[in-house]
């Protein structure tokens, strides 16, 4: 049978809610369907909420269900895809997203340590070079004779005077 995972709208005007379901795709769309895996309330209050059955949905991607444009989406914010590309399967059986942005579902591995004098390690480095600067400044000054400082300073004072 050529299944397809597609969204089932419901509800009434200017409030819909769907449901994602696996359906026959010779089968016209507000048909009977095979297996209901998740609901996505658009409307919903205070912000939208998508719910995924992630076991199911992943169950009938291995039967070789094909999502609709709109359900490949809603499976890709909860997860779903990365876990069937990667041949995975999560330990939570029901994803749920509400609003704002979504946190990567697929597996991570967790971060490696951060060594801590390493860090330190660039801020000495900092430290001496403005050690050195410092100096060196210092030194330019020193090179040059006050009095010939002072004759300089009133050398261009009045050339912009003039």
């Amino acid at each position: 049978m050529a299944t397809v995972i597609r969204m089932k709208r419901g509800g009434r005007t200017h409030a819909p809610y769907y449901r994602i379901v696996v359906m026959d795709g010779r089968m016209r769309t507000r048909g009977r369907e095979v297996d209901q895996i998740g609901v996505y309330q658009p409307c919903a209050r205070p912000e939208p909420v998508t719910e995924v059955d992630v076991h199911k949905a992943l169950d009938w991607l291995r039967k070789g269900a094909q999502p609709s444009d709109t359900a490949r989406s809603m499976l890709r914010q909860m997860g779903v895809l990365k876990h069937f590309a990667e041949g995975t399967t999560p330990e939570e059986a029901v994803a749920v997203f509400k609003g704002g942005k979504v946190e990567d579902k697929g597996y991570n591995a967790p971060p490696p340590p951060k060594e801590k004098p390493a860090e330190e390690a660039p801020k000495a480095e900092a430290a001496e070079e403005t050690a050195e600067e410092a100096p060196a400044e210092a030194s330019e000054t020193a090179a040059e004779p006050e009095g010939e400082a002072s004759e300089s300073e009133a050398a261009e004072t009045e050339e912009k005077s003039e």
